[in-house]
């Protein structure tokens, strides 16, 4: 094997996140599995130690990329929530980010290893990591679905909880059928996106033109 192209020595942080950024690329590639640490610092231009510097293990690395990608996707949506004007229009910005396609190219690779991963390794730690992330998104959808609830934006005969588990199932859902190169599943054949589908759904007066940022 070549020998890498050193990189230029960089501040811890920034080091990690490109050491993070890195291992989701080669992850993406070639699966978190047959992916060696070796190749990992073959590709991020550092020796094996620089890794181990910053991880323990690839496992180590890995489940810090998955709570990397989970604290980036929650401060992506409060960001986009501040040109809300009220619960139901926060709600309906969020219907549109689905972390697994629309976020960026970056947070949508991630999002694709945690979900291979799940069908390569039997971890402990791993899945404990992947549980916590979905559980953290699914915490702060719930907390916007009550919020709107609240407001009388959306019914609630079903539990706040159970309606954000219901979108967090259907953006999985969708992101793996993406990921598997199956098209043309996010539109009905007015052309009108799944996510405005939803929307009017859970948000029946604003689909009506009766809510309050009417």
């Amino acid at each position: 094997m070549p020998q890498p192209k050193r990189s230029k020595r960089m501040p811890a942080a920034e080091r990690r996140h490109q050491l993070l950024q890195t291992a989701s690329k080669l992850f993406a590639e070639r699966g978190y599995a047959r992916t060696t640490t070796a190749q990992l610092a073959h590709a991020a231009g550092v020796t094996e130690p620089i890794i181990y510097r910053h991880f323990d293990s690839k496992r180590d690395l890995f489940v810090a990329l998955i709570e990397e990608t989970g604290s980036t996707t929650l401060k992506i949506w409060k960001k986009s929530l501040s040109t809300a004007k009220n619960p139901a229009d926060r709600l309906a910005l969020l219907l549109r980010q689905n972390p697994m396609i629309s976020l960026g190219d970056e947070e949508a690779i991630a999002y694709r290893v945690i979900l291979q991963s799940i069908t390569e390794v039997d971890d402990a730690a791993i899945h404990k990591a992947v549980n916590e992330h979905f559980h953290a998104l699914h915490d702060f959808l719930s907390g916007e679905v009550k919020m709107a609830q609240d407001a009388g934006e959306v019914r609630t005969r079903f539990p706040a909880e159970m309606i954000a588990w219901m979108l967090v199932d259907v953006a999985l859902g969708y992101g793996v059928m993406q990921a598997m190169g199956v098209r043309d599943t996010n539109r009905a054949s007015t052309g009108q996106p799944l996510s405005e589908i939803i929307g009017e759904i859970l948000l029946p007066n604003r689909a009506s033109g009766t809510g309050s940022d009417q």
